[in-house]
């Protein structure tokens, strides 16, 4: 595997590990000791658009695994959102795809349909044209009625705040190959033109890549683990054979109906794509891949963007570096103390110095800001007072003490109630943007 494999290794084990208590400090400077309630007043009718929340690496939409949501752990952050009047979607999309393939399923799983992953796009990289059919959650978007353009808030937490960047690049753009060559039977999410998106959010997303070295190792033992401690920690005895689909059809991985777990796996990671082909989330995640995705994914004059960053470090008086702090996931720990120490200067590379030191165990700060390698982005920080502007970044500081995981997990009790509280108050601020 390439050098990002590392960072999908303590992914995949971190999500079923239940963190330490956190300390202080969070997102827009409140306490987390200090709970509020969840009841707010419903939305208000102004741009009550849905919500889209994207999951990143490894993920899932709902409770597909063994009852465990992706957005809120035990409990669902997508359920809780729904009661204080939003509608919610959590799709299911590739889960170790690129983030162009992904953005294709999303736009299949709004809209309806077949995915059409383009027909360019799969003759260069050697995969199939077309993937599942959805229904469709959101048909109408894009259409118009007398409140006016049917639009869409998206979130995406780690990766998934690089795939609703790809998807709103190629629904405003389209694609200069498939517009050029495909002159027949063109995906509109090709064509350009459809201006549907309010509001991008990204949370503890590796704009610019997560530094790590060049080490190799082998995914598959670690997946074994994983749906072991999923299926023991929810009670399911002897369950080999788990619901998690890694939706890669397009590569020829589809899960067979009776495959075991075993067999599906391997046949997954043993497969050759990982060294033959970019068109992977291990390319996407990498420095030089972000920085690539960078240099054609920009921000939309019409769309606002908003980024918000987890940090779980702390400094070491004697050596500089950024250490984690004692309620990091320990399975992150080897990943952050790394992070927060390396550097790379070596020509033709993207240039790591101690501004990427602070991190969250997967993601570093800097790079979760908004994109830098690479991008002509601009940044601003947030500021609920004044008049938030689109087509640029607004940064909205900092969830301290804690770590890449648990921002969606949410497994500790005591931080639980404070973070879905974030939760809510950011699908207010959307909510109440202006129009």
């Amino acid at each position: 595997m390439k050098k990002y494999i590392k960072k999908i290794l303590i992914l995949v084990l971190s999500f079923m590990v239940l963190v330490l208590t956190p300390s202080v400090n969070t997102f827009a400077a409140t306490n987390p000791n200090k709970t509020s309630s969840t009841s707010l007043s419903l939305p208000k009718l102004n741009n009550n658009y849905p919500i889209v929340m994207v999951h990143g690496l490894f993920g899932w939409g709902n409770d597909e695994l063994f009852g465990i949501n992706y957005w809120g752990g035990q409990n669902s952050i997508k359920e809780m959102l729904t009661k204080n009047g939003y509608t919610i979607f959590t799709p299911t999309i590739g889960s170790i795809s690129s983030n162009w393939d992904r953005a294709c399923e999303l736009y299949a799983y709004l809209k309806g349909g077949t995915v059409d992953y383009g027909e360019e796009h799969s003759k260069k990289y050697g995969h199939s044209r077309y993937g599942r059919t959805y229904p469709g959650v959101y048909p109408e978007l894009g259409a118009s009625d007398a409140k006016g353009l049917k639009k869409i808030h998206l979130i995406g937490h780690s990766m998934g705040g690089e795939t609703i960047r790809v998807f709103a690049q190629l629904l405003e753009n389209g694609d200069p190959d498939e517009i050029k060559y495909n002159t027949t039977d063109i995906s509109p999410l090709f064509k350009g033109g459809n201006h549907w998106i309010d509001s991008i959010t990204t949370i503890a997303t590796p704009h610019d890549g997560s530094q790590e070295d060049e080490k190799q190792n082998n995914l598959e033992p670690i997946m074994h683990q994983f749906f072991a401690a999923a299926a023991s920690r929810n009670g399911v005895i002897n369950s080999s054979n788990p619901c998690f689909d890694f939706r890669m059809d397009q590569w020829g991985l589809k899960k067979l109906p009776d495959e075991s777990y075993d067999s599906y796996i391997h046949r997954v990671f043993s497969s050759n794509i990982w060294k033959d082909t970019k068109d992977l989330s291990i390319w996407d995640l990498s420095q030089e891949g972000a920085k690539e995705l960078n240099s054609w994914v920009k921000a939309q004059s019409d769309i606002y963007y908003f980024s918000i960053s987890c940090v779980d470090t702390h400094k070491d008086l004697l050596t500089q570096h950024q250490i984690p702090n004692p309620n990091m996931n320990p399975l992150l720990i080897k990943s952050s103390i790394f992070m927060g120490q390396y550097t790379n200067n070596t020509e033709g590379k993207v240039k790591v110095d101690s501004s990427w030191w602070r991190n969250d165990g997967i993601v570093s700060v800097r790079s979760a800001i908004a994109p830098h390698e690479g991008s002509k982005d601009q940044v601003v920080n947030y500021n609920q007072n004044t008049t938030i502007q689109r087509g640029l970044w607004n940064y909205m500081g900092e969830i301290n003490d804690v770590d890449h995981i648990q921002v969606v997990l949410q497994d500790n009790p005591i931080y639980q109630k404070y973070l879905q509280n974030t939760f809510i108050n950011l699908a207010k601020i959307l909510n109440e943007l202006p129009f």
